[in-house]
């Protein structure tokens, strides 16, 4: 039988400002990636997310960023690698705290955002990251994009690398993601998602923008959590791929 991982990007608030429905998605989800304060999310935040996640044996994982509040993660940045690899340990640190205190603890790094889309072709950044996680714990898995610099750092450097998939983003043909700026780049039909979904889980290929099928072997497939109406969404794609003989479970 076929098996994935089903992540969403969660503790995306900031105060008494919440973005996305925590306790309702950890109940589909099977890892978490958890905003660790730089581009959202705050220290109670932190905690209730790991509490909620520890509950319900759902993984918990890092979800380090740009120190970028202001435009969440997602504006361009240049930051000396060796600032960047602190800041990637920094923030693994903080959220162990909070996950052993519910009983749990980080079981991998995922970037956010510019710092995920720029990690995929920059080699100085991408080993920025890698040294980050490696201060911060040699051994945790690293998720990101197939073919990326990050994964083949992170292999080189003996992280296990993960390769992910996005189920509601637009590929380009060279396998990508569009920017976020451009038209299209994100998927709102949901029987369109649920069948990229399918797809991906069970051949490994995906349409890209253009019409071309391209190959993206995945062992996680993401659904934002800021995406209007993601609980149903990751519900009903969690069904499906059930239905469909897809086991939804963690990776090792």
């Amino acid at each position: 039988m076929t098996s994935i991982d089903l992540n969403a990007d969660l503790g995306e608030g900031f105060g008494r400002w919440r973005l996305t429905d925590d306790e309702r998605l950890l109940s589909v989800v099977t890892s978490a990636n958890v905003a660790c304060g730089f581009h959202a999310g705050d220290a109670a935040t932190m905690r209730r997310v790991c509490e909620l996640a520890a509950e319900r044996g759902v993984r918990i994982g890092a979800q380090v960023s740009y120190r970028d509040l202001a435009g969440f993660g997602r504006r361009a940045m240049d930051v000396p690698p060796a600032e960047l690899a602190a800041e990637v340990a920094y923030q693994i640190g903080a959220l162990q705290v909070f996950a052993r205190a519910a009983g749990s603890r980080v079981a991998y790094v995922k970037p956010h955002g510019a710092l995920y889309n720029r990690v995929v072709h920059d080699e100085a950044q991408a080993g920025a990251v890698v040294d980050g996680v490696l201060l911060a714990d040699a051994a945790l898995p690293v998720l990101g994009l197939p073919g990326s610099r990050l994964l083949e750092l992170a292999g080189k450097a003996g992280l296990p690398a993960v390769t992910e998939a996005f189920a509601d983003r637009a590929y380009t043909d060279e396998g990508t993601l569009v920017p976020r700026g451009e038209e299209g780049a994100v998927l709102t039909d949901p029987e369109a998602v649920v069948v990229r979904s399918l797809g991906l889980a069970r051949s490994g290929e995906v349409e890209a923008r253009s019409g071309r099928r391209i190959e993206v072997r995945a062992r996680s497939l993401c659904l934002h959590g800021d995406t209007p109406g993601a609980v149903d969404l990751a519900r009903r794609v969690r069904e499906r791929l059930a239905a469909s003989g897809v086991r939804v479970e963690a990776f090792a």
